[in-house]
């Protein structure tokens, strides 16, 4: 990569050779270090090759005395190029002009990346950012990192640390997200555990407060698992917080019904493509008003941010594309409706169950109804089924009524 960048810079010229000995040739180009590349033949004794500018004169100086035909087939590279345009003033000043307004723009941010946020939008944190002044063409160097952080923060209490980098015209914003602590299990309120759903209970281990119930026995939704109340032989009864495991067998039955006839849009009559320009952001369309109605069309939008040697620019090509579509009738093949619906029900099943337990086995079953296709997916798992419910505890008031 450096290598290419110098030869533009010095400027390269391709000569094709043609003699009778060309190894001759060659030897001259090691002998006197000439360096060459993209070495091609064209035949035993044509071949062209690459150089920069003050190797060639070397080189004809070297061949006067052979009988060697040397000609010039391309030059580019950067002598050249302002060795084309040296009479055209205007040309020369406007470049001019376009280095010093790249040079000077690289001291301004123009492109703005958010990293680490998951919960927070990126938009969001953009808001935040621009009311404190931090935008697209805000000076890089004028930004205080400490400040920007304090202010945000306050603004956005979902983030625990952000840190804005400036290199060059890009601002790398990163983040890092609050982690919200978890609620604390208050072991001193008394409390009962019961049944969440109904099923076969495996296995009780209790931590607090009396068992109730013991493997091998079936239990429904809200029965007493777990009691919070435990009889004593010397003061009676006293109540505690009921802790503890329950596992269980249980049984899901899911029932989804999917219609057999579908209604697809396609793509009818030509294509509309329209263009604009967004300069930061104010927007400048290249067309005119249309009367598109958007809930007839299919819109699919571009975004290519635009670049000059890796530098970005603040500008924004957009593309839009219309596509006309008309909406028609088919129908749905039934084995791709029930792998369809079996999908969507297991993916609901495991959103009901993953938190508590595991899925052992699963069985999906379809019928056709009409127009419908019913598919129901029944299932067994093993999962925690006790959940604390309080125990609400009278007492008595300082007169002792």
């Amino acid at each position: 990569m450096l290598k290419q960048a110098v030869n533009q810079l010095r400027g390269q010229i391709r000569v094709r050779v043609e003699t009778s000995f060309p190894e001759r040739v060659l030897n001259l180009c090691g002998a006197r270090n000439l360096a060459f590349w993209d070495l091609e033949w064209e035949s035993p004794t044509v071949f062209t090759c690459t150089l920069s500018r003050r190797d060639l004169r070397l080189l004809r100086r070297a061949v006067r005395q052979l009988d060697c035909d040397l000609r010039v087939v391309g030059r580019w590279g950067m002598p050249f190029f302002l060795g084309r345009i040296r009479k055209r003033h205007a040309m020369a000043a406007g470049l001019i002009l376009c280095g010093a307004a790249l040079f000077f723009g690289s001291f301004f941010i123009w492109d703005i990346t958010v990293e680490g946020n998951e919960t927070v939008s990126r938009e969001e944190i953009l808001r935040s950012l621009q009311t404190h002044g931090v935008h697209l063409g805000t000076f890089g160097y004028s930004l205080n990192g400490a400040d920007l952080r304090n202010r945000v923060l306050l603004d956005i209490p979902e983030l625990s640390w952000i840190s804005v980098n400036v290199s060059g015209c890009r601002a790398y914003v990163q983040v890092r997200e609050r982690i919200p602590a978890p609620e604390l299990e208050d072991r001193r309120e008394p409390a009962n555990l019961v049944a969440r759903r109904a099923g076969l209970v495996r296995k009780v281990q209790a931590l607090g407060g009396v068992a109730c119930v013991l493997p091998g026995t079936s239990v429904e939704e809200g029965q007493l698992l777990i009691s919070g109340v435990e009889d004593t032989d010397t003061f009676g009864a006293r109540v505690l917080s009921g802790m503890g495991s329950v596992t269980a067998r249980t049984w899901y039955t899911l029932t989804a019904e999917v219609p057999l006839t579908v209604e697809i849009r396609r793509p009818v009559g030509e294509e509309r493509v329209y263009h604009a320009l967004v300069i930061g952001t104010h927007r400048i369309k290249f067309f005119r008003n249309s009367s598109i109605e958007e809930a007839e069309y299919d819109k699919i939008t571009k975004r290519t941010p635009l670049s000059i040697f890796g530098l970005p620019l603040p500008l924004t090509w957009v593309t839009e594309r219309y596509q006309l579509r008309e909406t028609e009738t088919r129908s749905r093949d039934p084995v791709e409706a029930e792998k369809a619906a079996e999908a969507a029900l297991t993916a609901y099943l495991h959103s009901r169950v993953d938190p508590y337990g595991t899925v052992s086995s699963t069985l999906c079953t379809s019928r056709q109804r009409g127009d419908t296709l019913v598919v129901t997916l029944a299932a067994e798992c093993l999962e925690e089924i006790g959940t604390q419910v309080p125990i609400y505890v009278e007492t008595a008031n300082e007169s002792g009524e």
